[in-house]
């Protein structure tokens, strides 16, 4: 199979890109080009980057996916390229907007009028917004509120939109908060909490720790999307949205002070925030069933396990470092 992944750069992306090359399958990554001051890419710490196929491209940019799909010959894309950074997507909305929705679309009627044969499409647990069913289940009404939330949703609907309309066979995946090594992503909890304990400095809090999320091990996530991708042969998965997680909900604050025992450190966390953080959904997590029962997929690496493995990822990884 030839396996087109936009976004294969990222974090969740360059995991998903290594675990296909390990089923012995040609890879080709979408990205755009790479500002002149960034530091080195997942796939690059991962030590992959020469395994992959290489394409420069926008996704806003009209042709371009249909382009990489035609020369390469993909029948199976995996679209998780987008702005996930929720901050800076309430700080560039229109920006965000264009990337995750427009850019969705045109990468669906690319993968239509090329004939792909499976698309699966990166969703978000947080295109249900902050819902009052806990766990979010996938027959709940998406309530969007942020420009982040509201952009998933839409391309997510617009994706299934796609097989109803057009025979396209996609589905979408909606993950829960994925961690793992490699993650360049300091914004994000655990790699900042791992590098700063490892590193001697206190990890911060934006919130008081009270906050509540899924946690989701980064090889899990990319096995959810092969899982997806295996059986969109199937009625029961064509079209449909699954939901990927952890499996419990685990508190900010519990998970930090896992990662400190974990890793030695002696520092405290310094709590800059009091309460939940502006923007930020107080307590979130979802129920795997569905992709459990249509494709047998479970999350193999419970929590402290993936921290153990992470802490040692970025301990033997210095490179991948904040400096």
């Amino acid at each position: 199979m030839t396996n087109l992944i936009t976004g294969a750069r990222g974090f969740t992306g360059a995991w998903l890109a290594k675990a296909l090359l390990a089923r012995g399958e040609r890879v080709i990554a979408l990205d755009r080009p790479a500002a002149p001051d960034a530091g080195p890419s997942t796939l690059d710490l991962l030590g992959i980057a020469g395994e992959v196929a290489a394409v420069e491209g926008d996704l806003r940019e009209e042709g371009a996916v249909a382009r990489a799909i035609a020369v390469h010959r993909a029948d199976t894309v995996f679209h998780l390229g987008a702005e996930t950074i929720v901050g800076l997507a309430a700080a560039s909305p229109v920006s965000t907007l264009e990337t995750n929705v427009r850019g969705s679309w045109l990468l669906l009627d690319a993968c239509r009028r090329q004939g792909v044969e499976r698309v699966v499409v990166a969703s978000s647990d947080k295109a249900y917004g902050a819902h009052p069913e806990l766990p979010y289940r996938e027959d709940i009404a998406l309530r969007p509120r942020s420009p982040y939330e509201a952009s998933k949703a839409a391309a997510e609907l617009i994706a299934r939109s796609y097989w109803h309309s057009y025979g396209l066979p996609v589905a979408v995946t909606r993950c829960a908060n994925t961690y793992g090594g490699g993650d360049v992503n300091w914004s994000r909890l655990v790699p900042e909490t791992v590098t700063a304990v490892l590193d001697g400095r206190a990890p911060v809090l934006r919130s008081n720790g009270s906050p509540e999320r899924d946690f989701l091990y980064v090889e899990d996530a990319a096995s959810a999307y092969l899982a997806i991708a295996d059986c969109l042969d199937r009625e029961d998965v064509r079209g449909e949205a699954f939901n990927a997680g952890g499996g419990r909900p685990r508190a900010v604050r519990e998970v930090v002070e896992l990662i400190i025992g974990l890793a030695g450190g002696t520092v405290p966390p310094e709590i800059r925030g009091s309460g939940n953080p502006d923007g930020e959904i107080e307590r979130q997590w979802v129920d795997a069933s569905k992709l459990a029962e249509r494709t047998g997929w479970r999350p193999a690496v419970g929590l402290e396990e993936g921290l153990r493995t992470t802490i040692s990822w970025y301990r033997n990884h210095p490179e991948a470092r904040p400096t």
